[in-house]
């Protein structure tokens, strides 16, 4: 484990010794440019990530502000997603019945984006909430019926909250923990606007698949830290919020859905696969410095294992494009150096995203018609997690023998 730097643990404030990876200097993964852009320069920040010695939590430094990185022009919309949008109905039709909730429940979601989940709550009748902070993603919200306060959240807007007689009977995170600078100002917040006998899930990637799945394209400036379940829970703890039951599930690579609820809620009683997961992740050595030990060497491979193969084509005469401008694509793109020289441009079905170009890669950003027209040899797919999805999506590439490239967690043509 390589020594490093100056901050203090975003948890427990311990000095950070201990660098994890390396990957290098990258702009924010989701800063696309526009043509005009591309002769202006271009920030990048040192993308280094730490693991504390004292809690485990794994995170990154702190270069851009948070309201520089979810500002007006994000570009990062949810609903574009269907296996995303299939994935919150059933998370709907799911807690919906399981904790009979009706027209008279509060259901708020932090980082509601442009209300892909809330939608199926308001269908059923049921007042929603969305506190997002973006405004590009806020504003489809509201124009869609879902209210949305524009604000990042944390305790300060929690107690605003609180004071106009607002709490959540079911409180909503999903993919916002990796998002946040100040964990425990954000947990405080949760705390707080939960109702007396509310319950809280908030789903986030597994730091144990990261790590074992060679997941580092998941790392980028706008994910602050990687979460492993103990480490969660102590900091809920902490907080006097306890977690309940968790799931694992398929989303994003592999992912983990908590329940948690205040510390004096008698409520609901301690799921088995709290202390089974807990079990888990300790045998496995996740609460050991040695765990994360040999993480570059196996991020490296995939990148020399990437390299060669688009070489290989480009010296054949192959052509290779990219499918789906998603921030871990950048992530790769970037460590591993590549450029339209050997991938000439990245399909995308986003309207905000295609016209652009890639930051950093400076790879153009077009629509997905783009495949038919020229008829490419090799289909990166960069949004990797969504691989089963995008594979039926692209069935009719087959019609010229287009094959599928998948690059983690090694390279593999589906």
């Amino acid at each position: 484990m390589v020594q490093g730097n100056k901050m203090g643990c975003r948890f427990c404030n311990s000095p950070l010794d201990n660098i994890f990876i390396e990957l290098g200097n990258a702009p924010p993964t989701n800063s696309f440019r526009t043509e005009e852009q591309l002769n202006e320069p271009e920030i990048a920040y040192p993308l280094r990530v730490f693991v504390c010695d004292k809690c485990f939590l794994v995170q990154v430094d702190e270069h851009r502000a948070h309201n520089e990185i979810f500002g007006d022009d994000y570009v990062y919309f949810s609903s574009v997603s269907q296996p995303w949008l299939e994935h919150c109905k059933k998370y709907a039709d799911f807690i919906i019945p399981h904790l009979n909730l009706n027209n008279k429940s509060q259901v708020i979601e932090i980082a509601s984006n442009d209300g892909y989940l809330l939608q199926y709550f308001k269908e059923k009748e049921i007042p929603v909430l969305g506190i997002e902070p973006s405004s590009s993603t806020a504003k489809i919200a509201i124009k869609n019926g879902i209210p949305t306060i524009e604000k990042f959240f944390g305790i300060t807007l929690a107690e605003e909250l609180v004071k106009l007689g607002t709490k959540a009977d079911l409180l909503i995170g999903n993919n916002v923990l990796a998002h946040v600078p100040n964990v425990n100002d954000f947990v405080k917040g949760l705390e707080k606007i939960l109702g007396n006998k509310g319950v809280l899930t908030m789903e986030f990637p597994h730091l144990k698949n990261i790590v074992e799945q060679n997941q580092f394209d998941t790392i980028y400036q706008e994910h602050y830290s990687y979460f492993s379940f103990s480490v969660v829970k102590k900091i809920f703890n902490s907080h006097k919020l306890k977690l309940f039951d968790v799931e694992e599930i398929p989303t994003h690579g592999g992912s983990l859905r908590i329940y948690a609820k205040h510390e004096n809620d008698n409520t609901h009683g301690i799921s088995e696969r709290v202390n089974l997961l807990e079990k888990k992740e300790i045998d496995s050595g996740m609460m050991n410095l040695d765990y994360y030990n040999g993480f570059t060497p196996r991020v490296d491979k995939v990148k020399y294992d990437l390299l060669k193969f688009l070489i290989e084509q480009k010296e054949n005469g192959k052509t290779v494009v990219g499918y789906g401008a998603a921030a871990k694509g950048n992530t790769l793109l970037n460590y591993c150096g590549i450029r339209k020289d050997l991938i000439s441009y990245v399909a995308d079905l986003t309207p905000f995203k295609q016209g652009k170009y890639l930051p950093e890669s400076h790879i153009p950003v077009v629509g997905e018609e783009k495949l038919r027209e020229t008829k490419p040899d090799n289909i990166l797919i960069l949004p990797w997690n969504f691989k089963d999805s995008i594979k039926k999506r692209l069935e009719y590439t087959k019609e010229w023998g287009a094959r599928l490239i998948v690059p983690i967690p090694k390279l593999e043509i589906i």
